[in-house]
């Protein structure tokens, strides 16, 4: 039985081995980092049921306040994301999710991070000692019960208006176990599906739809009742928990200190791949 799951890492060891050719892997540990890259061809991708193109996970320690940490993982992750980035160019920070519900917060509250930068240009750059920042725009659309627009409606209209060279969208994920909850960190070349991590999926955010490349960061913060059942029984969670808690999504009760740490990473990763001269801790406290 397959069980749901949004990082592709773990959707390919569901299949134990079985990926066809196309499928390629490396490992490597870097400091407090072990970085997973999984490369889908067009088979592999119809097997996981996902889009082809590169996964990067990131499987970080238990995430802490300790600042200089954080900000080391955080270049780490850092230099993946600069790999899938263009090298230059505007680039649109896209941060999804309801900021109401706090295993969906962590778009929303890691966008409020980043430092936008497209503004300071011209003199007020040059007398600042400024004139280096990337172009930066920052966008969290909301939610559809909210707003009455699509998410991925909002971003094309801001696409249209600040022309990226790329968009990077960040949102919630589901995760298959729960030891991934808050310290894992998936980045893709494929876009992102808003509100994936809450089994609310819209309509994805990916090039197709918005004529640049999208580069998807999530961490997960829930599992699905089954998933948990599965793994903490050893038995077939669909049997245990039907039918009432077939449709729930299960969070760890210390969600709000897990969502403060993972956005304040996901925003450090975010900040130090586009402005990587800088502190990104420091460019963290500048946006807010």
């Amino acid at each position: 039985m397959q069980y749901r799951t949004d990082l592709a890492l773990e959707a390919a060891q569901q299949w134990a081995g079985s990926l066809p050719p196309d499928a390629r892997q490396r490992e490597e540990t870097v400091g407090a980092v072990t970085l997973h890259c999984l490369t889908l061809g067009e088979q592999s991708a119809a097997q996981l049921g996902r889009a082809a193109g590169e996964y990067v996970t990131a499987q970080l320690p238990p995430l802490t306040d300790n600042e200089q940490q954080l900000e080391e993982m955080a270049r780490t992750v850092a230099q993946e994301l600069t790999r899938l980035l263009p090298p230059s160019g505007t680039v649109l920070v896209v941060g999804l999710g309801n900021e109401a519900i706090t295993p969906d917060a962590l778009g929303p509250r890691a966008a409020r991070m980043v430092l936008a930068t497209r503004h300071i240009r011209g003199e007020l750059a040059r007398s600042a000692g400024l004139d280096d920042l990337r172009p930066v725009a920052v966008l969290s659309p909301g939610v559809l019960g909210h707003t009455g627009m699509e998410s991925g409606e909002l971003t094309a209209g801001a696409c249209a208006c600040v022309q990226p060279s790329a968009v990077i969208a960040v949102d919630a994920l589901a995760a298959g176990s729960l030891s991934r909850l808050g310290c894992t960190v998936q980045l893709s070349n494929t876009g992102i599906a808003p509100g994936s991590g809450v089994g609310n999926n819209r309509r994805p955010l990916d090039e197709k739809l918005l004529g640049v490349p999208v580069i998807g960061i999530g961490v997960p913060t829930v599992v699905d009742a089954s998933t948990l059942a599965r793994e903490l029984t050893g038995q077939d969670g669909g049997e245990t928990v039907s039918p009432r808690g077939a449709a729930m999504m299960v969070t760890p009760r210390e969600v709000d200190l897990m969502i403060a740490r993972a956005s304040r990473l996901v925003a450090m990763i975010v900040n130090a791949a586009l402005q990587p001269e800088y502190s990104p801790l420091e460019l963290c406290a500048a946006a807010v």
